[in-house]
């Protein structure tokens, strides 16, 4: 038996405007699957801890091996967990999406990196350090071996992992080592109601420009509905309100979704849940049959209103299915959210104003805007790599969260107007309602022609 420790390390940032905010389901997942293979696990997540707290606990710990997970907003955070532990850890793992596109920026300050879906290479890299065995047959791992007197370690790089084709062999995420506590006030301070997440399929077959998938790639695979709906009756023991499904596309086939939602109408279970869909995978039967099974809400990346930037963002699909998906999501009586990108390369002033009055003339009850984000990994960072001047952390605006890090076409002072300007216009349709035409129009009006003036 190993004493294991996984850190999430995020920390809240000042100007952090988000409303969502839930627990790494991928680290829970993980710590069942070491547990179950005999392993001692403790699960350090950050989110509502300060730095220097954490640290402390991490110490406390004392663990021989620790795995920190990683995106690219955590990469500093990730990297002086690895740098205090050192001195008493035998074992230091990173794992994320940012390790499994980028094991390179880990080499220096961890001994091994995990890439991709982790749970089976997990065991098996513990099973290795335990016995001193050899790792090189260890699929889905990256790691730096000694080569010679006076030569640079020799970097190693194995077999790429299949997938788990049966994710009902997975054990359930250990929820019971998260700050479960600490999530239900938040929740209910926050939003009125507490919120966890349950994952009913794994990865997406699509490819967003713009979208990382690099931990579970282009793969998509189903859970049963009776082992979801199991998982869902377990989340809400703990004392959680609501459920939001982590899944990448939860409406990607109709007839999934109706099986979801007959397992839990069979079950009479009452609790309400969320989910994220594609515009092209809804129509108003399926709304419907949701609603009667708890859906409250529902999110769609739109992105942009404009049919040709959608084509270069690869995300197949038009804003006429947009327009058709939130309408059936509305008349069968969800809420609805919705996200675009501002500002995308390709497109001009005259195609942002297009999608910010798109946006705002749909019925929606929550609106995403945010920056092009070149994320690792994707084929639009491939585009951009070239012009990209700074780390995330490194600028939070004044104003938002949203963050600027590559040369743009566009100012940042006409990409922060322009967010400015969605924002108030979707408030102001919500908070006047009927009256809204009245004021909505000359202030559409005079900051179409601010932003068209802005360089």
């Amino acid at each position: 038996m190993t004493s294991v420790l996984l850190v999430y390390p995020f920390f809240q940032f000042k100007r952090d405007r988000s409303v969502f905010r839930f627990p790494p389901l991928g680290l829970a997942y993980l710590a069942a699957a070491l547990r179950l293979a005999g392993h001692s696990v403790t699960l350090l997540d950050c989110t509502f801890l300060e730095r220097a707290e954490a640290l402390r606990r991490a110490e406390a710990v004392h663990a021989e091996a620790v795995g920190v997970y990683a995106m690219v907003t955590l990469l500093e955070d990730c990297l002086s967990f690895a740098r205090r532990l050192r001195p008493q850890t035998s074992l230091l793992i990173a794992g994320g999406p940012l390790p499994t596109c980028s094991p390179e920026l880990f080499l220096n300050d961890f001994d091994v990196v995990v890439q991709g879906e982790g749970e089976a290479t997990l065991v098996e890299l513990l099973e290795a350090y335990q016995r001193r065995g050899d790792w090189s047959a260890i699929a889905g791992i990256t790691y730096t071996e000694k080569n010679g007197a006076g030569f640079p370690p020799k970097c190693i790089q194995t077999n790429e992992r299949p997938f788990e084709k049966d994710l009902d062999r997975l054990p359930f995420p250990a929820r019971e080592l998260l700050p479960n506590r600490e999530y239900i006030e938040y929740g209910r301070k926050k939003y009125g109601y507490s919120v966890t997440t349950v994952m009913s399929t794994r990865g997406c077959p699509y490819r967003c420009e713009f979208c990382s998938n690099v931990v579970f790639g282009g793969s998509y695979r189903e859970r049963s509905p009776a082992r979801v709906v199991d998982e869902i009756e377990a989340a809400l023991g703990l004392g959680y309100d609501r459920i939001s499904f982590a899944d990448d596309v939860f409406t990607m086939k109709k007839a999934r979704v109706a099986a979801v939602c007959d397992e839990i109408l069979a079950r009479g279970l009452q609790f309400q849940w969320e989910c994220l869909g594609r515009v092209d995978a809804l129509d108003l039967p399926t709304a419907v049959k949701m609603k009667q099974a708890g859906c409250a809400r529902i999110y769609f990346g739109i992105e942009s209103a404009e049919d040709e930037i959608l084509r270069l963002m690869d995300k197949k699909i038009t804003s006429s299915q947009a327009r058709q998906a939130v309408e059936a999501a509305h008349q069968a009586g969800l809420e609805i959210g919705a996200f675009f990108i501002l500002f995308y390369p390709g497109e001009t002033k005259a195609s942002v104003i297009k999608t910010l009055r798109f946006a705002t003339s749909l019925p929606l009850d929550y609106l995403g805007l945010s920056l092009p984000y070149p994320l690792p990994g994707t084929p639009f960072y491939e585009r951009v790599k070239d012009r990209i001047f700074r780390s995330w952390r490194q600028n939070e605006s004044p104003f938002s969260g949203h963050v600027l890090i590559y040369e743009s076409e566009f100012s940042p002072a006409l990409m922060w107007f322009g967010l400015f300007k969605g924002q108030v216009q979707f408030r102001l349709k919500k908070i006047l309602r009927k009256f809204a035409p009245l004021f909505l129009f000359p202030f559409e009006k005079l900051t179409d022609g601010i932003l068209a003036l802005i360089r």
